[in-house]
């Protein structure tokens, strides 16, 4: 029997064992080639090999071909064209591994997993990344940035999100960094509410500053009140005297309200109360200098030490009767004042000027300025004229004696 297959030519034969390809289709071949432009040759078993440009393999500008694949290796392709006008098949990775990707991502979607991508691009609209060959929009207000920085910064780095709006038919797929940080943060502030006590120290930042005191950051979670009270004991000091906004500090808690999620804090420089040691180290009698610090209308307040003030009652500030403190003191002027009481249970010291007048420099000085205003005053002429007679009526008696 003849044989059919004797007047085959070569070429017949070849195209007989060549598998047939059409567009659309996925095929599986081996590398052959990676070009100097990136461009890479695969042996798909088809007559004409199969090239696949950059834009079908590379997603974004951080990737590299080298990184992604060797020569050697099998690929999974899609037919794009049978011809690309030199000859070779048109094939695209992205298209065939997009299914691959499509499966995995609804699965990471529907567990609700956290995602890291690179920012591709930038736009003023948001940040564009990929997960895969599948391409994800992350809106400005859904990207934690802060109005201050610069969203071009964020292309190139490495971003943490969540799917939060996925549509396959229209292939509508939005994610968001900021529902991650606020998760994180709710988790770090629920920690915090169930374990922070009073007593607890923890490390924080000044935020900000006001007359009344500061607000502290603890841990990016929570901001706690730090009153001027509890910053020091000397009354005579401001907020702004201590802190600095974005100094770190060590607060103690002092009370705590989890209901309302609220804590005042104490700083942990105060230092101990130097009431509690002051009957050691002043008693009644005790001559001591102080230093004016306000007046009121009933007298005025002196710094004895840190933390430590006292009262001289307007009575016990001098000998001659004023109705104003200011009218023989200054503020920030340091006296010499006796102590008459001490009351260390309601925090409270007397104190007397008056007792010791002529010994406190200032007040010496002062009094010395009021006698020559005194002596200074005889410019009277009816002063004079009594003057004068007085001397008259001693002359006449001499006259009269002699």
């Amino acid at each position: 029997m003849e044989n059919i297959n004797e007047n085959i030519t070569f070429e017949e034969l070849l195209n007989q064992t060549l598998k047939e390809i059409k567009i659309g289709q996925t095929v599986t071949g081996t590398i052959i080639e990676i070009t100097a432009q990136k461009e890479i040759f695969v042996d798909i078993g088809y007559k004409a090999d199969g090239i696949i440009p950059v834009n079908e393999y590379l997603l974004n500008i951080n990737e590299k071909v080298e990184d992604k694949f060797k020569i050697g290796d099998r690929i999974t392709v899609v037919v794009l064209k049978l011809n690309d006008g030199l000859g070779n098949v048109l094939l695209s990775y992205n298209k065939a591994r997009r299914e691959i990707d499509k499966k995995e991502f609804e699965s990471k979607v529907n567990n609700e997993s956290i995602f890291k991508s690179i920012v591709s691009e930038v736009n003023d609209k948001g940040l564009i990344v990929y997960f895969n060959t599948i391409k994800i929009f992350i809106p400005l207000s859904l990207s934690a940035i802060n109005r201050n920085e610069d969203p071009h910064s964020y292309k190139g780095k490495e971003v943490r999100y969540k799917i939060i709006e996925y549509n396959p038919k229209t292939n509508r797929i939005i994610g968001s960094i900021k529902q991650i940080a606020d998760e994180e943060k709710k988790a770090k502030e629920d920690e915090f509410w169930s374990n922070v006590e009073v007593g607890k120290t923890y490390t924080g930042t000044v935020n900000s500053i006001s007359e009344y005191g500061a607000f502290i950051d603890i841990d990016g979670i929570i901001q706690g009140l730090l009153h001027i009270s509890e910053m020091t004991w000397e009354r005579d000091k401001k907020p702004k005297d201590i802190l600095e906004v974005g100094q770190e500090i060590k607060v103690k808690v002092k009370e705590v309200d989890k209901e309302n999620k609220r804590i005042k804090l104490i700083y942990d420089k105060k230092g101990p109360d130097p009431w509690e040691k002051i009957d050691e180290k002043y008693h009644v009698s005790d001559i001591i200098t102080v230093k004016v610090l306000n007046f009121v209308s009933f007298g005025v307040f002196v710094k004895i030490e840190k933390g430590v003030e006292g009262l001289v009652h307007i009575s016990q500030i001098c000998e001659k009767r004023i109705t104003k403190p200011d009218e023989v003191l200054k503020i920030g002027q340091k006296v010499n004042a006796k102590i008459i009481n001490i009351d260390k249970d309601n925090k409270k010291i007397e104190l007397s000027i008056k007792e010791l007048e002529g010994t406190s420099n200032e007040l010496s000085e002062e009094s010395q300025d009021e006698k020559e205003k005194v002596q200074k005053i005889p410019e009277d002429k009816s002063v004079m004229v009594s003057e004068e007679k007085s001397i008259t009526e001693i002359g006449s008696k001499d006259i009269i004696t002699q």
